[in-house]
């Protein structure tokens, strides 16, 4: 195995042999090395990280445990002598572990809409934002309907399921007001929202129809607010047909 991803990424150690980061911090050196100059054993990787034997065994169940890294399975076809004993395990980085790695899918999001709103207008980033929230509006208009016409019932419905999308969505009443605010502590796209605002138009839309009134947003993660904030007054109420966002 080379060194030069090891060499890369080692840093000097403490007195008790283990490096002064935190563990995260290490299982990601060790996570990038599998990658770059895989696959190692562990023994290979303690001598490189400076780290003890038991210490590295230790991160690298962590990191099989999550999935992340898996021992590395020789071929018969590989030309090269078997060796004699039980072979050291080596490891190598599995799909997940390069999704964990890999930092690139917001740019790689923002270049595909760049593209689009070249060929096609911004008219087509627009037609795409609504559609992949196609999707979430019939997985819940069903959720909503078992609330019947009471819209503080349906907005908690509405952020009951999205927090079940990993929205993490609550729903908090302004004293005073016949408002309810809808707030949302995380969004997935919200890299690729700070350039293109029409994924959050096209958000404000989907809850419109599915709570069946007007409804205001008022701030986004994406324009750099804390929370997105979407204000529902709870008046006079639509609801949509039944089956239909």
């Amino acid at each position: 195995m080379s060194t030069t991803a090891i060499d890369a990424l080692t840093h000097r150690p403490d007195h008790d042999g283990e490096t002064g980061e935190n563990d995260e911090s290490t299982r990601d050196r060790v996570l990038q090395i599998v990658a770059s100059d895989g696959p190692p054993t562990s023994a290979q990787l303690a001598r490189g990280l400076r780290l003890t034997t038991a210490a590295i065994r230790r991160h690298l169940s962590v990191l099989e445990g999550a999935g992340r890294i898996t021992v590395h399975e020789p071929t018969a076809c590989t030309g090269q002598p078997t060796p004699r004993g039980r072979p050291a395990r080596r490891y190598v980085v599995t799909g997940r572990g390069q999704a964990a790695l890999s930092n690139t899918y917001p740019e790689l999001a923002g270049q595909a809409l760049r593209l689009l709103e070249e060929l096609a207008g911004r008219e087509a980033v627009m037609a795409f934002a609504e559609r992949r929230l196609e999707d979430l509006e019939r997985r819940h208009v069903s959720e909503l309907a078992t609330a019947g016409t009471d819209l503080v019932a349906r907005v908690q419905a509405l952020a009951a399921g999205l927090t079940t999308d990993g929205y993490a969505a609550t729903v908090r009443p302004i004293l005073g007001m016949a408002t309810v605010q809808l707030c949302q502590g995380h969004c997935p796209v919200q890299q690729v929202a700070a350039e293109f605002s029409e994924l959050c138009e096209a958000e404000t839309h989907t809850f419109s129809r599915l709570l069946g009134v007007h409804v205001q947003r008022l701030s986004t993660l994406a324009a750099g607010g804390h929370v997105c904030t979407t204000n529902i007054p709870i008046g006079a109420l639509h609801v949509p047909a039944e089956g239909t966002p």
